[in-house]
């Protein structure tokens, strides 16, 4: 049996699981350096900064899809599709379906503006399941980032 629901803090530790399986399939499994206090407490404090949807098959957390509000000054507020994974044995079942559906219903419900999210250029199963949907695919921006240490 499959279930959608809202992320709970119980289910940050498989999380990260999924999310460091998500950074090896992305070819960045060192990437991942975010420690479970540090997540728990970022969805599911007093003023949480990410929500989410996990989907679950015989009470096992197989897929999850996170969100952050990000503000446009030119659109208003738009959620931000950070991390979108369904764990490999578990893909072809229409879950991944199920999770975005569900992110794009928060989003009409939340009266966001949009939702907007990176996709690597080379990923093509994820760039084929995204064009269902009538994307638009933005080749102009580049990406930039400054790492900065927390201590």
């Amino acid at each position: 049996m499959l279930t959608i629901r809202r992320a709970e803090k119980k289910d940050c530790a498989r999380l990260l699981e999924l999310i460091k399986e998500l950074a090896v399939y992305e070819k960045a499994p060192g990437e991942v350096t975010v420690a479970l206090e540090h997540f728990e407490e970022s969805g599911f404090s007093e003023k949480p900064v990410w929500w989410g949807f996990v989907s679950e098959e015989d009470n096992i957390i197989v897929g999850f899809i996170m969100y952050y509000i990000r503000y446009s000054t030119w659109k208003g507020q738009r959620m931000y599709l950070e991390d979108f994974v369904v764990t490999e044995n578990a893909r072809g079942k229409g879950i991944g379906k199920l999770l975005f559906e569900r992110l794009i219903k928060e989003a009409k419900e939340k009266k966001f503006s949009g939702i907007m999210w990176q996709v690597l250029e080379w990923n093509e199963p994820a760039i084929n399941f995204y064009k269902k949907y009538n994307v638009k695919f933005d080749g102009e921006w580049i990406n930039c980032s400054i790492e900065l240490l927390a201590h």
